[in-house]
């Protein structure tokens, strides 16, 4: 018992900690206010197919963009010791280049939603290479760098469609969106999973997350070691380009249209805020994607909460702030250190001293 609260908590609060007593206290919470809030019943949706509902579909499902956004912008804040905040009107401009290629072809087939994906994915990168050199190139603070897409990325994706909100019907795109049939797991959540795979096997099998974490804690250390600090930091804006894509993408599909002005709008705090809740450092340095997605599901958790309380859409921010500001300072290194030094005083106190002559 005392070796696995050591692990967990070592001379500190660990660092997925904060995320895991968080979704506690919420799951506690809603079992008290509500037994019934996370039953999962089995449904028809409005094309036939057998699919899982309830609140815990909800959560999860309706996080999915936000866990992925989550996991680039932990590799940038993680490399570069801050955030971008222009991954909404970045998501705008992929989701404009995804619809503005389905519409392009007479007939929507796998073929076709392949290369729209694709060509999302390159648009976003160059807006992310843009924003990762202003940052590596030209050693500009990243949350200033990247206020110039947040300003006019949304414009940019208006000019894409030519100021349209063009729909996009076929069953490849709603099945993306949605819940391909056969299965009753959201395919979104099915994205997420695959995207954690995914960055689980590139940290697995290359040196990137050591250089990274090298990279955020100690630049010059780390160029002095041999590593290139301004391709890392590069880097790791074009992977959060590629997440950019994909939470465009699914976006898109959800509504089976594009809007530029309300695609994953206001989403980028919510990604900085899944990335401090997840127990990662903002100012870079050791970072942990698993806490990031917890993050992303304990701020859907909470919003999916309040909304079950009947509390209206234009306060639950306000609500979410209070909670969200509570958790940030719980997580903080001051309280940290603070319950570090206390629980190991604690277990210095409750330690038996062997006593003289005993054997």
């Amino acid at each position: 018992m005392k070796n696995a609260f050591k692990r967990i908590f070592g001379t500190g609060l660990g660092q997925l900690t904060i995320p895991i007593i968080s979704i506690l206290l919420l799951v506690v919470f809603n079992l008290i206010r509500d037994p019934s809030f996370f039953s999962i019943g089995i449904m028809h949706n409005n094309d036939g197919n057998i699919v899982l509902a309830g609140n815990l579909i909800s959560i999860i499902n309706g996080a999915s963009e936000l866990a992925v956004l989550a996991m680039g912008m932990t590799l940038v804040t993680a490399a570069c010791g801050g955030q971008d905040i222009s991954v909404g009107a970045a998501a705008a401009i992929a989701g404009s280049a995804f619809v503005k290629v389905l519409k392009s072809a007479p007939a929507i087939n796998g073929g076709i939603v392949v290369l729209a994906f694709f060509s999302a994915c390159l648009v976003a990168v160059i807006f992310a290479s843009f924003n990762g050199t202003l940052v590596a190139v030209f050693k500009i603070q990243p949350m200033i760098a990247t206020l110039i897409l947040y300003t006019c990325g949304r414009s940019i994706a208006y000019w894409i469609n030519g100021g349209a909100t063009p729909t996009v019907s076929s069953p490849i795109i709603t099945g993306i969106g949605s819940f391909i049939p056969g299965i009753p797991v959201p395919t979104p959540v099915i994205i997420v999973l695959v995207m954690a795979v995914l960055f689980k096997l590139l940290f697995h099998f290359t040196s990137l997350e050591l250089f990274t974490q090298s990279v955020g804690i100690n630049g010059s250390a780390a160029r002095l070691n041999g590593i290139n600090s301004t391709f890392i930091k590069l880097l790791s804006f074009i992977i959060l380009g590629v997440c950019v894509a994909v939470a465009g993408c699914i976006g898109v599909s959800r509504l089976g249209l594009i809007n530029h002005e309300t695609l994953l709008l206001d989403v980028e705090m919510d990604a900085i805020l899944a990335v401090a809740i997840g127990g990662n450092n903002l100012g870079g340095g050791k970072f942990k994607i698993g806490g990031s997605i917890l993050g992303a599901y304990v701020i859907q958790m909470l919003t999916i909460t309040l909304y079950a309380m009947k509390v209206s859409s234009t306060d639950v921010k306000a609500y979410k702030a209070i909670v969200i500001i509570l958790l940030v300072v719980i997580g903080s290194p001051v309280v940290k250190a603070k319950f570090g030094k206390f629980m190991g005083n604690v277990m210095k106190k409750n330690k038996k001293v062997p006593v003289k002559g005993a054997e």
